[in-house]
């Protein structure tokens, strides 16, 4: 979804036809009402940037409205999805249009806005995450966000190239139906659901876990590794779904087992786990999309917690090198390219 409208953006590709949203609707609803490791963000992103096009083109529009308004309706399902108006026009801006725009900045707040208030008249007005107080870290305490957000860029890293190597192994069986490799797909999560059903779906319920301190030194990173495999088999299963909501709890799961880490190690220094938490929900997001704004926004917003600004900026700003250092593109560029290389 998300690739599809970057792509359209830059008119790399034309927008997506007007029976994409049906189909984007009913199959994503049936994917990740299943199970699988998806996020709900990367069909209503598309949906929304596709309803957007289409009024354009309803009253005869050019193409320079109907692309203000396409990343107007992206902003728009970016933002009700997670509950986070500003994150949403940011995200336009710093992830898909990757600059600002004044002619596109008018549509993008004004939509994000309408949908947020929508979405919150229907679902209320509560927070996406609960997240108790938490003390504002001293200077003192910078370190420690610095090596958390070095540990994110690391996972980041191998987040996006575990993706991409899943894909690439589908690639290799080109005569393998796409019903019967999803079927087995979901299979194993039907499965796996049957045993531990708090480890399949998009993964609001682990990271809602991990911001409350619930975990492990030892669970936890057996926890993300598995996670980090099934959310690879579930894009591989071809469905529609986003990648964004999944790895949010893949970075508080992170967070606390760093915070839980340093808490031990570091007994004196009263270190709250939770606000590691919160910093590595931010960081991860960052280390996979590169978009370190958006990342401190949206989880900002999605907490209603602004006391861990200052640790999420250095966090972000260190899970931001990591995979520059490395070399490697955000995951969303990497899936553009992948569907440009597919299109031709």
């Amino acid at each position: 979804g998300i690739p599809r409208v970057m792509a359209a953006l830059n008119g790399e590709v034309p927008p997506a036809p007007l029976r994409v949203i049906p189909v984007k609707f009913l199959a994503g609803t049936l994917a990740i009402g299943s199970g699988l490791a998806l996020g709900r963000e990367g069909p209503t992103v598309q949906m929304g940037a596709s309803i957007a096009y289409q009024i354009g083109k309803l009253f005869r529009q050019g193409w320079e409205d109907c692309r203000a308004l396409l990343a107007a309706g992206a902003g728009a399902g970016f933002a009700v999805a997670f509950n986070a108006p500003i994150a949403g026009a940011v995200f336009v801006f710093e992830g898909l249009i990757k600059r600002f725009e004044a002619r596109a900045a008018i549509a993008v707040l004004a939509a994000c806005a309408a949908a947020t208030w929508l979405g919150r008249a229907i679902f209320g007005d509560a927070p996406e995450y609960s997240v108790g107080p938490l003390t504002n870290p001293g200077l003192l305490k910078a370190p420690f966000f610095v090596l958390l957000g070095i540990a994110a860029g690391l996972a980041g890293t191998l987040y996006n190239r575990t993706l991409l190597a899943a894909l690439r192994t589908t690639d290799r069986f080109p005569g393998l139906p796409v019903e019967l490799r999803a079927g087995m797909v979901g299979a194993a999560v039907g499965a796996i659901a049957w045993f531990a059903p708090s480890l399949v779906g998009g993964g609001d319920g682990l990271a809602q876990q991990a911001l409350s301190g619930v975990g492990t030194l030892v669970v936890l990173p057996i926890v993300f590794l598995f996670r980090l495999g099934l959310i690879a088999c579930s894009v591989a299963a071809g469905t529609p779904g986003g990648l964004l909501v999944p790895f949010l709890a893949l970075g508080a799961e992170l967070g606390l087992w760093f915070g839980l880490l340093c808490a031990l190690a570091f007994p004196g220094m009263a270190l709250e786990p939770q606000g590691f938490a919160v910093v590595g929900m931010a960081a991860l997001f960052t280390a996979i999309v590169r978009a370190p704004l958006t990342a401190i926004v949206l989880v900002a917003e999605m907490t209603a917690n602004v006391t861990m600004l200052l640790p999420m900026i250095v966090a972000c700003s260190a899970a931001m090198l990591v995979p520059t250092l490395f070399g490697d593109m955000s995951i969303l560029d990497s899936l553009k390219e992948r569907l440009l290389a597919r299109s031709k």
